[in-house]
Parts: structure tokens; sequence; C-alpha cells
């Protein structure tokens, strides 16, 4: 897991008009709570962090006034349009302290021959694991699965340290049939009847 140091200043404005001005500034607004302390507004380096957020379960190390504090990104605000980055909630963590997270499922090898679809029911795992060793993702083999098939969240490898924080038996992928062109055929027959009338 990687961990990201980032320059943050406290920020003493809120409001819709600071947030802009921040913005123009190439910054972005920021919230840093956990552990029972007051939330701490501060502002940190957009460029830097957008950077950073490539990374899913991203460990930033803030720099707040010269004191060095460990936080992962909880809820991450981008324009709908642009996609910049308006306002980002920030938990504080600890080494050897242990957090839920989401992680991506990716998938390796290849269904078995046939008209077959994979189905992403959920296309995260969320787990429990060490805050300063996250798994980036999990991964998962589909290698000869055929119509019917699923894996459980309890079927997926997990990293050491790394536990299930959802029910084990939740299905998070499944194979189904493809559907037979025939039946399509006979829709757009059964449209054209219906257009002539």
């Amino acid at each position: 897991m990687s961990e990201v140091k980032l320059a943050a200043e406290p920020r003493t404005e809120f409001g819709k008009g600071a947030a802009r001005r921040i913005r123009r500034e190439s910054k972005v607004p920021a919230v840093v709570y956990g552990h029972g302390a007051e939330p701490v507004h501060i502002t940190l380096p957009g460029h830097e962090l957008l950077l950073a957020l490539r990374t899913p379960n991203v460990l930033l190390s803030l720099d707040i006034e010269g004191k060095a504090q460990l936080a992962i990104p909880k809820a991450v605000q981008r324009d709908a349009i642009k996609g910049f980055l308006e306002h980002v909630d920030l938990l504080l963590v600890r080494s050897g302290e242990k957090v839920n997270v989401e992680v991506y499922v990716h998938t390796e090898g290849d269904l078995a021959p046939g008209a077959y679809l994979l189905e992403h029911v959920l296309s995260t795992l969320t787990v429990e694991a060490e805050a300063t060793h996250i798994p980036e993702s999990v991964t998962v083999s589909i290698e000869g699965l055929e119509a019917g098939a699923s894996i459980l969240a309890k079927d997926i490898p997990l990293p050491a340290g790394t536990t299930l924080a959802i029910d084990e038996d939740a299905v998070v992928l499944q194979v189904l049939a493809a559907q037979a062109e025939e039946a399509s055929e006979e829709a757009a027959g059964t449209a054209e009847v219906g257009s002539e009338a």
C-alpha cells in the first residue's frame, strides 16, 4: 500500500465563496475527523491530491502545522461535469488500527467456451484491514466457469491480515447464459406485426 505525503493548511474560511476561492488557487477544501477529536478543516494541494486518489484506499500522511497525521479518504466529491475535486472527507487512522474499507474485485482467466456472461453483483468487497496495510484490490479466478456458477465473498482469497466485513455467503460474481438470438428475432417479428396494424 502506498503512502502519500501532503502538506495541509488549516482553513478558517467556510461557505461556498471560500470554497470557490480555495479551488481557484488549485487547492481542495477538506475535513479530517476521527478518534473522537473535533473535525479539522484543512486545505490540500489539488494536483497532488488528485494524483494520490488514483490509488484506491490510499494512505495519506498529512503535515498539519508540523504535526504528521495518517488519514484515508472516506468521501470524495467531484464536479459532475468537469470532474475536478470539490471536497474531501478524510478519516484519521493509526498504525495497527483496523478499518473497514471497500476494495475492488478483479477477475482473471476466461469463462468456459460458450455464450456466457459474467455479472458483477458486487464490484467491491467490504473488508477489515490494518489501516497501514489496506489492499488496493482483490483478484479471483473465473477460469472455466459455466452458466449457473457463482463466486461468493468467502471464495475470494484475501491478503494476510485482511478479513471479510460482509456476509461471507454474499454473491459477488455469477455466470449467466447469454440470451438466445431466436428470442430477440421473435420479439422483432412481433414488433413488425404490431406496426402494420
